[in-house]
């Protein structure tokens, strides 16, 4: 079966979009490729379809579990077994699922990145027969990039494992990210294949105004359909959709301070049309197919033209006509250059701070790897009295040097130690027969229990205790107040995992050098986003374009800039053509003989003819009409 043949079978499609062709087949030859391709440009089919014309199991590494799971049950209801393994599973949940990836004739397998080096995937691994590697995201593994994680670093080692192709794909790497891409992957012949950048039918504006709040509701109001606004603080996410809502809009927020029930639940309403707006940080977006965007709003300046340029391009997937509106002024340029001194501390404060946190969970000296610790960093930062921005800062960098995984976002699955022995256990009352129950599916489920708070699985507790979730909690709350248990519920949260023990003083591998270019690379693409904002004379899409390495573009003549010069050149041939009129009625006009000219609805000069008489009046350079 060919290419084509699969596409149609599985996704409908009698054709491929621009580029996606070239890639597929670029991989059918077994040649490392790095494919990219704008939002929305259909990069997931690039590694799909070779993945399903070759034998073996395709692994699929991406950072983004909302997409993970969405990609997954997409592939499943086309008939395509797939699976996924990322942070939050359990022990047993995540032994199954390899377990099926090597002997359960699965053709996809999606990862976090944080599981590539764990001792039980590299064991699963050595008996997998590996199709592609694929690398979504792939900004990610350029230290100089964006959106650096730590843990994409991991990626090459698999190759000495097996050696399979890589399919690296991202939306936004401009030409020395995508060298250092193809450098981190080890790639064994270096080919970068991508579409043009171009989105016809999106219109970048950039609006230079004080009063943002009446901008936002004026284009919430006159641009109909779903919109995204972005903020940088939850506190205005929720400040924002409050005002929206109150001015008539139907309007929510999302942040990654929500539960993970209620993040569920806004993003279902608002897909589905029940909520129209959502403000919300960059938590919102990663992964979410929603074609028929209207509009994009960011209400502050983003860091960068990469973040700026993904999110925009969340506006209009449908290819109908669709805005990416950026409103900014003097307070987001003096904002911008406070993240900047902020966002790099010398390097003897982050040594400071990896020693706070190794304080605050009381950890010492040459201890603690592989822990896993639930982390507040406002009460972090009142215990020590640090600056919050700083800290997260230092955090951040010391997750680059690959000390640890800082994780804001993180669901943390219910935990579970019976507190007496086990020959204890047989002497304790236990006050109903469910929670005996639970207690015995437990101890044939779970190792461990008895020394150390175990991850379980709720639903297949529930299941096998012949009961339902909500009343399996009820019933561990209840063992936990009998003192049988300790019980430590499900939670969203940040965490940090221990990649190593607690190093002394001195021995903490912090480089100077990298420090320094990542501030200098982080103030070269902040200088790119003010340059962006800030120009009056080049076409916005060009300007985007030409950031990304793609010199040869064409104006697109609906950005404001474009609409600016058109608007200028409509003005100019409306003066003329009005001077020329009056001049071959010798200056004997009225303002009716005007307006039967020049209002019209098939005129072309329709639009501010009136006022451009007046000027020409005022300007002596026609006579007045005749009353």
């Amino acid at each position: 079966m060919g290419a084509l043949e699969v596409l149609e079978k599985y996704w409908g499609y009698t054709s491929f979009r621009n580029m996606q062709e070239d890639i597929v087949n670029a991989a059918l030859e077994d040649r490392d490729v790095l494919a990219i391709l704008p939002t929305g440009g259909g990069k997931s089919v690039c590694f799909q379809v070779p993945a399903l014309m070759k034998p073996g199991i395709a692994l699929v590494v991406t950072p983004l579990i909302a997409l993970m799971k969405d990609q997954v049950q997409n592939l499943n209801a086309r008939g395509i077994k797939a699976l996924a393994v990322y942070m939050g599973m359990s022990r047993r949940e995540i032994e199954l699922a390899l377990n099926n990836a090597v002997y359960g004739d699965f053709k996809f397998l999606y990862l976090s990145p944080e599981r590539l080096s764990t001792s039980m995937f590299r064991d699963y691994l050595r008996e997998m027969d590996v199709s592609y590697i694929v690398v979504d995201e792939a900004h990610c593994i350029s230290q100089w990039g964006y959106d650096f994680r730590p843990d994409y670093l991991k990626v090459a080692d698999i190759r000495k494992t097996c050696d399979a192709p890589v399919i690296a794909l991202t939306a936004t790497a401009t030409p020395s990210v995508a060298e250092d891409i193809m450098d981190r992957l080890e790639f064994r012949e270096k080919l970068v294949l991508k579409s043009g950048f171009e989105r016809p039918n999106l219109s970048y504006i950039v609006r230079n105004k004080e009063d943002k709040l009446g901008q936002m509701l004026n284009i919430c109001r006159s641009v109909p359909g779903t919109g995204i606004i972005y903020v940088r603080h939850r506190k205005k996410c929720e400040e924002l959709a409050s005002f929206l809502k109150n001015s008539g809009v139907e309007a929510s927020f999302y942040h990654a301070g929500l539960s993970h029930m209620a993040r569920t639940a806004r993003q279902e309403d608002w897909k589905s049309g029940r909520i129209r707006v959502m403000v919300c940080t960059n938590a919102f977006g990663m992964g979410i197919d929603k074609p028929d965007v209207r509009f994009v709003l960011h209400y502050e300046l983003p860091d960068c033209p990469e973040a700026y340029f993904q999110e925009a391009g969340r506006a209009g997937r449908d290819g109908k006509r669709s805005y990416a509106v950026l409103l900014w002024n003097g307070s987001d340029l003096r904002k911008l250059k406070q993240i900047g001194s902020t966002s790099f501390p010398d390097l003897e404060y982050i040594e400071d701070v990896y020693h706070k946190v190794h304080v605050f969970f009381g950890i010492p000296y040459d201890t603690g790897a592989g822990r896993e610790l639930k982390f507040d960093i406002i009460e972090f930062c009142r215990r020590f009295r640090l600056n919050s921005t700083s800290a997260y800062n230092a955090m951040k960098y010391i997750e680059r040097e690959g000390h640890w995984v800082f994780q804001e976002d993180a669901d943390i699955p219910t935990r579970v130690q019976i507190i007496p022995t086990r020959v204890e256990l047989y002497d304790v009352e236990i006050p109903e027969q469910k929670m005996q129950r639970v207690l015995e599916v437990l101890m044939r489920t779970y190792t461990g229990l008895f020394s150390y708070p175990v991850r379980i699985d709720e639903d297949y507790v529930a299941s096998k205790a012949g009961t339902a979730v909500p009343e399996l909690r009820q019933l561990l709350y209840g063992l936990s107040l009998e003192h049988i248990i300790k019980y430590i519920p499900a939670d969203h949260t940040s965490v940090i995992f221990l990649k190593e023990d607690r190093l002394r003083p001195k021995n903490v591998k912090l480089s100077p050098e990298r420090l320094e270019r990542l501030k200098a690379s982080w103030q070269a693409r902040a200088d790119a986003m003010v340059e962006y904002v800030s120009e009056d004379d080049e076409c916005r899409s060009r300007f985007l374009l030409r950031y990304f390495g793609q010199e040869k573009s064409e104006d697109c003549g609906t950005c404001d800039i474009c609409r600016k010069r058109i608007s200028a050149g409509k003005r100019q041939e409306t003066e003329s053509a009005l001077c020329s009129y009056i001049a071959g009625r010798d200056g004997e006009y009225t303002l009716e003989d005007i307006n039967v000219r020049f209002g019209t609805p098939a005129s072309d000069y329709s639009s501010d003819y009136l006022s451009i008489l007046r000027r020409l009046i005022d300007d002596g350079k026609v006579p007045p009409f005749r009353f």
